[in-house]
């Protein structure tokens, strides 16, 4: 919360406390033959009960708005820091992953730049496109079972990042299909699986660290929130007392 906000709490619950509870120890009918400890007890109650049922009146209609600053941290902190790893593995590898297969030519989530990269040719070693003797046919069929390759190798990701690493078989299983698809050397192909594991499995880390950094600050923007409220209630509770008692003696000049 910055500081104009915490500045403007205070000062409306300053404003109507005090308006609330002079009001209420002016307007509190005179007793004659009462002692002046005692009446000045009745005015700070009085100012006290006035500020109380504001309170709960405000409460009652803003409770909403309430509810909502008060649990929005701890809500936000729930969902971002228990569901970061799920919430980023299922939409950026299993989404993908089926994005691949239904659709080759399009990135349908962030896993599919790493999985692209693997099977990305090298330029000096492309065959030329629309060669003697190709048909559309022969062309079109690559294309499909590249993109049965690719889901492929997108679960195999997704099961070592559920797990926590690239299982050596499958490590040599995807540099092996990464060899046959782009024609790179089987010691080229294994060092471009672990590179390009690492790289998706640092973005992921990335992701998460992020969404946790901010269920923090929502958590910590929350608490600030609430323990400023209940500060400013002490005042608004102090401040109606006081000029309940202001109030008192107003009256009985």
């Amino acid at each position: 919360m910055g500081v104009a906000t915490i500045l403007w709490i205070t000062l409306t619950q300053i404003a109507a406390s005090g308006m609330g509870g002079y009001l209420a120890g002016r307007l509190r009918t005179k007793w004659a033959g009462v002692h002046t400890d005692e009446v000045y007890f009745r005015d700070t109650a009085h100012g006290f009960l006035a500020w109380g049922v504001a309170t709960l009146v405000t409460a009652a209609v803003l409770t909403s708005v309430i509810g909502s600053m008060v649990g929005a941290g701890a809500q936000a902190g729930a969902s971002a820091a228990g569901g970061a790893a799920t919430a980023a593995t299922a939409a950026g590898v299993s989404g993908a992953a089926a994005g691949s297969a239904a659709n080759p030519g399009t990135a349908a989530g962030p896993m599919n730049y790493f999985i692209d990269s693997l099977f990305r040719r090298d330029p000096a070693n492309a065959a030329p496109a629309g060669g003697a003797g190709s048909s559309s046919s022969e062309q079109s069929s690559p294309d499909r079972g590249h993109a049965a390759t690719a889901a492929e190798v997108d679960r195999i990701f997704l099961n070592s990042i559920r797990t926590g690493a690239l299982p050596p078989d499958d490590a040599k299983y995807v540099a092996q299909v990464i060899s046959q698809s782009t024609g790179l050397a089987p010691q080229d192909a294994e060092k471009r699986v672990s590179e390009t594991y690492a790289k998706a499995r640092a973005a992921l880390e990335e992701a998460q660290t992020k969404a946790k950094a901010a269920a923090d600050a929502a958590r910590k923007a929350s608490a600030y929130g609430s323990l400023w409220l209940f500060i400013s209630m002490l005042i608004g509770a102090f401040v109606a007392s006081l000029a309940a008692t202001y109030g008192g003696r107003r009256r009985d000049l």
